[in-house]
């Protein structure tokens, strides 16, 4: 649990899934700026805030009934959960997705700069036409999260661009809307390269955002050579299945089988199903294999993401391999692929009990773990 302090009082906070080992806050002194910035508004219409990545500002401003929009189905979850734990009714707080249509119109726009340059784009250009010469466009992010290409987007989509003095390593950005606008050239496709297995040469769709959106990366692409090969009606789950890639060759290896693909990023789902073949398939916007019946899953891929936002660690893979075990039958199989130094092996030994290196080269290595008969 930590504390925001804000002119409209003192706001508890969490990020979710809330675990009391977690030592990084759900706000940043981004937040806080942007907050202190804004002060108690007499009138700021409709509020619109984007990539607000806890809900703390939701929170803050959630008596002025804004509209939130995430990408992140964890970020919607935390903000749920920060409206409840600080007495404030749920519908206060408009939850859109990315994929969502934005509001029509937006007389205040508040904006976390994101991690993704390319979901910045796709969303200052979703956004640019609910805007209006009087519009109210702040920007806020650390310093480090802030580049001239940052500014640059802000610029060329949203209009005349400026940024304040540093406090406490955050910096806000103000646009003044002047109907730039331009092509959202989001989402993208390419072909597969060949040498991966049965998706090689495919074209698939990419949504802003996605991670390697423009291009298969060097790790997915070893990861799809050393795929296991199926048969049969099985369930096969693509956990954090991003673009839906490795959910996809599995689906084209075995027509008979089910494909789970999970992610808990909304423009990650969206490009998974348009790049799902045509087969038995599942789509699932959650924390991992939560919502998955427990040992119902025969095969889990996962690529596990090792950063959450700018915060690096293993807290995500660990739900994910924890996860995975409980949703993967008796004798059921989790392949991983990773980046050798960040020992996966040792967390697979520990939640499984066992771990097989199937594939490696000098910088990434795919491993097995079994779950034991009951």
């Amino acid at each position: 649990m930590n504390r925001l302090t804000t002119s409209r009082g003192e706001l508890e906070l969490t990020r979710h899934p809330e675990d009391p080992r977690d030592p990084l806050r759900a706000w940043d002194a981004a937040d806080a700026y942007l907050l202190r910035h804004l002060g108690e508004p007499a009138d700021p219409g409709q509020v619109v805030i984007a990539f607000d990545r806890w809900g703390a500002l939701a929170t803050a401003l959630a008596a002025h009934r804004p509209t939130q929009i995430s990408d992140s189905h964890l970020a919607q979850e935390a903000t749920r959960a920060n409206l409840k734990r600080n007495g404030v009714d749920a519908d206060a707080v408009r939850l859109l997705s990315t994929q969502d249509a934005p509001p029509p119109r937006a007389d205040t726009l508040l904006v976390r700069v994101p991690k993704s340059l390319a979901l910045l784009e796709d969303q200052l250009h979703r956004l640019a036409p609910s805007l209006h010469p009087g519009t109210v466009v702040v920007g806020a992010g650390m310093v480090k999260e802030i580049h001239t290409s940052t500014l640059r987007l802000f610029e060329t989509i949203i209009g005349p661009t400026r940024t304040s003095l540093a406090e406490q390593k955050a910096r806000l950005i103000f646009s003044t809307p002047a109907q730039v606008g331009g092509v959202n050239p989001w989402p993208l496709s390419y072909a597969l390269p060949g040498g991966i297995g049965p998706a090689s040469g495919r074209t698939v769709v990419n949504h802003a955002g996605v991670f390697c959106a423009d291009r298969l990366d060097v790790g997915t692409r070893f990861f799809l050579a050393h795929l296991p090969r199926t048969t049969g009606p099985i369930t096969i789950a693509d956990l954090g299945c991003g673009n839906g890639v490795v959910g996809m060759s599995a689906a084209l290896d075995n027509p008979e089988a089910t494909i789970v693909y999970a992610d808990e990023s909304h423009q990650a789902i969206a490009s998974a199903r348009v790049n799902a073949p045509p087969g038995a398939a599942r789509f699932l916007l959650a924390d991992g294999l939560t919502g998955v019946d427990p040992g119902t899953v025969d095969l889990v891929l996962n690529n596990p993401p090792f950063h959450t936002h700018q915060a690096v660690g293993d807290a995500t893979a660990w739900r994910m391999f924890t996860g995975a075990r409980r949703a993967l039958r008796a004798g059921g199989e989790l392949w991983v692929i990773g980046n050798r130094h960040l020992g996966y092996h040792v967390k697979l030994r520990r939640i499984f009990g066992n771990c097989e290196v199937m594939a490696s080269d000098p910088k990434f290595v795919v491993l097995r773990a079994r779950k034991g008969q009951l």
